[in-house]
């Protein structure tokens, strides 16, 4: 069994999610300990629990822990197979990450996964940038993975509800040359029709604008329990997201997402940061490279991670990082 002290560089949720989904793919157990320990709130949280269970799902596996407040988490992956799992976060937790742990696992023998949650929440990416950004970086065949928003969740209320489906795949080295596609995605559940409006105008403004071409934009209303707003933005294999709140204007909050975006077209790199260490599960295993502009802490704790289940990612930091498997 390998041991893992989840409190190592970023310490956070994103060693068990990323472990477990390795421990999946090569069948190795592992057992986690001191769990989030250097954050306030340590241990496991309801998103994570819920990423467990989905990975486990997918492979027929076991887990001995796996509850919200636990420092310690034993997972014993079994058979990876075609899988039809439902999972609900039970809080805001946000659906993104779940999906992240669940995909490499899924893409072995295909399967589809209904998750109730958080689709836009804070210190996660957008279901919205997985969906434009991380999916296809990824190199999978057109309409292999499949996402589908029937509700949007927002924090605290949550309730969002998203159902993914994918194929079997065999992806080829991770290439990011290719021809960027772009776009801005206007969200919101609970609000008036002109807030995403709004959002999405100011947005679409300032990108054209800077990229010199008519940015496509999508608006998209749901109704449920949650209020909130959302406006992600994208340009090949970068992104940046925005959340609304009481008493923001919706047009800061398009501004937000428009400069978020501009700044990372203008810098180094193919990946902004964020994709970057989203990326090194598949470039481990399926080989390849890809530049971004800064070797982040979570970069650094997934090649440190990886390292553990034998993947070696070499990492070439100037003024570019690149990185290559």
């Amino acid at each position: 069994m390998l041991k893992i002290d989840g409190s190592h560089l970023e310490g956070g949720g994103q060693i068990v999610r990323s472990a477990v989904a390795l421990s999946a793919v090569t069948g190795i157990p592992v057992e986690i300990n001191r769990i989030r320990a250097k954050r306030k709130q340590a241990g496991l949280r309801f998103q994570h629990c819920a990423a467990v269970r989905t990975v486990a799902c997918a492979c027929n596996g076991d887990s001995e822990g796996n509850e919200p407040g636990s420092d310690r988490l034993l997972f014993f992956p079994g058979t990876i197979h075609r899988s039809a799992c439902v999972d609900d976060v039970g809080t805001a937790g946000s659906i993104a990450l779940v999906l992240q742990s669940w995909l490499p696992v899924a893409l072995t023998k295909g399967g589809i996964l209904e998750v109730t949650g958080g689709t836009e929440v804070p210190a996660s990416p957008t279901i919205d940038y997985l969906e434009n950004v991380l999916i296809p970086a990824l190199g999978l065949t057109e309409g292999a993975v499949s996402v589908t928003v029937t509700r949007r969740g927002y924090y605290p209320a949550g309730g969002g509800l998203v159902r993914i489906s994918a194929d079997p795949q065999h992806p080829g080295p991770i290439s990011l040359n290719k021809d960027p596609s772009c776009g801005i995605r206007s969200c919101s559940s609970g609000l008036p029709a002109h807030v995403t409006e709004r959002q999405a105008a100011t947005a679409q403004t300032m990108l054209s604008r800077a990229l010199g071409i008519e940015v496509p934009v999508e608006i998209l209303r749901s109704d449920g329990r949650s209020k909130g707003s959302s406006c992600t933005a994208w340009y090949g294999s970068k992104g940046f997201s925005s959340l609304g709140s009481p008493g923001l204007p919706a047009e800061e909050v398009g501004k937000t997402a428009a400069a978020g975006l501009i700044s990372e077209v203008n810098s180094p790199g193919e990946a902004d940061p964020c994709l970057s260490d989203q990326l090194l599960i598949s470039l481990a295993r399926y080989g390849g490279s890809f530049t971004t502009s800064s070797y982040t802490l979570h970069a650094r704790t997934m090649c440190w991670l990886l390292a553990l289940f034998g993947y070696e990612i070499q990492v070439r930091e100037g003024r570019e990082v690149v990185f290559s498997a």
